[in-house]
């Protein structure tokens, strides 16, 4: 990663302090760089203290503790970065909010060439500048935590897909309630009256309805199970730097994640239908036919099965004495590496190097930290599968229990290993 340095004044866009967006972002993109050329030259062999070179074991734990220092560096610049990206988008909410209203109107403009302006238009253009208004609002007063965005980041500071899916049915909903209530406001006749009252009875809106009430009730209900699973340590969670928009279609790790995919497809085609369908008919409530209706339930019932059965505890599978090459083989001893095998000692979103840096075995009554094994381009230890550790030379003889304790800090099974003199 290369990082383009030049001498500006205070807050320009070369600063490092942090105070600034512009800081914010250079500040990580440097140090980034910073951590990935020491992170190189360790992996080489280079950068080492000469007193330490006879000793692999202690040249490695300089390494680990040489980079772990720069990744705390890098993890605190990337959440100031963070805080600084929340603090921008109030900003561009403003601008979203008025380009959208401006575009709005224009296409209000455009369609009524011909037809002339109807009431329904009037009722239209009103609802979205108070609309606008409300968003602009609601991101003032939180513009320190994202703007309009902040009721859809989680607790771990991501972009929640439940929240983002039934605000937008929500927004719709509103949206075309506010604007028939407008209309029911400019009508004349007691006619229109009566055909606008219609309109919202339950028979020309219960596709909509069902569909809305499904997608809040598990907005709710995957929070609940997100906050039980973690309190019983059956899912491990760790926060990000930021929300980001490809958190609506991926898990914890960056990866596309099938369900979430499902979920937002169906709900985005569903609800361009509705609001199509609403432009056609503006005195009513859009009817979302059943079997669309249905499509949504299924994706809905989908997303919330994966909610159900994603994640898991660590598990250590076996512990055995790791061998050098050209070493003979022997019983685990005091100074001795061990290989810890099993899955889920790397949680999704734990990638990182200050995330690696804090998963912990108990060693008995020894907490090892897991040293960081630099190679070009990543790390061999710690991985999601193997953990290499020495034995530490306080542990006395005997069966000695070993447990793994990730970044999210969710314990392991115990496994018990036999220390011999």
């Amino acid at each position: 990663m290369a990082v383009q340095v030049t001498e500006k004044g205070a807050h320009d866009g070369g600063c490092a302090c942090g105070d600034c967006p512009h800081g914010a972002r250079t500040g990580h993109r440097r140090a980034v760089a910073e951590f990935l050329a020491q992170r190189d030259k360790l992996a080489s062999g280079d950068g080492l203290p000469a007193a330490l070179a006879h000793s692999p074991a202690a040249s490695r734990q300089w390494a680990s503790d040489a980079l772990t220092q720069s990744a705390a560096v890098v993890a605190e610049r990337g959440r100031a970065e963070g805080r600084a990206w929340l603090r921008q988008m109030w900003r561009r909410t403003l601008i979203a909010v008025g380009a959208a209203c401006a575009l709005f109107l224009l296409a209000q403009t455009l369609t009524a060439i011909g037809s002339g302006w109807t009431a329904a238009r009037t009722a239209g253009a009103l609802a979205a500048a108070l609309t606008g208004g409300a968003l602009l609002v609601v991101g003032r007063a939180h513009q320190a935590h994202g703007g309009v965005l902040a009721p859809l980041v989680g607790e771990d500071n991501r972009l929640s897909t439940s929240r983002a899916v039934a605000a937008a049915w929500l927004f719709l909903t509103g949206f075309t309630v506010l604007v028939l209530a407008l209309r029911l406001a400019l009508a004349d006749t007691a006619r229109e009256r009566s055909a606008l009252l219609e309109g919202l009875q339950l028979g020309a809106g219960s596709g909509l309805l069902t569909v809305v009430a499904v997608v809040s009730g598990i907005a709710v209900l995957v929070r609940r199970i997100v906050v039980v699973r973690v309190q019983a340590q059956r899912l491990q969670k760790v926060p990000a730097d930021r929300p980001r928009i490809s958190d609506l279609v991926t898990d914890d790790a960056g990866r596309g994640s099938f369900t979430d995919v499902s979920y937002v497809l169906v709900s985005a085609g569903a609800l361009a239908f509705a609001a199509v369908r609403f432009a056609r008919e503006p005195g009513r409530l859009p009817d979302l036919p059943w079997g669309l209706g249905l499509l949504v339930l299924v994706s809905a019932g989908t997303y919330l099965a994966g909610k159900l059965t994603e994640g898991g505890r660590p598990v250590i599978l076996s512990v055995v004495r790791a061998r050098e090459p050209g070493d003979l083989d022997a019983p685990v001893r005091t100074g001795d590496d061990i290989e810890i095998r099993g899955a889920g000692f790397v949680p999704p979103g734990a990638g990182a190097p200050d995330r690696l840096a804090r998963v912990v075995v108990r060693v008995g009554p020894v907490h090892v930290h897991v040293p960081l094994v630099p190679v070009p381009g990543g790390f061999t230890n710690p991985t999601d599968s193997v953990l290499t550790v020495p034995v530490p030379v306080d542990i006395p003889p005997g069966r000695v229990e070993v447990q793994v304790i990730t970044a999210a800090g969710v314990e392991s099974n115990r496994c018990v290993v036999e220390v011999t003199d």
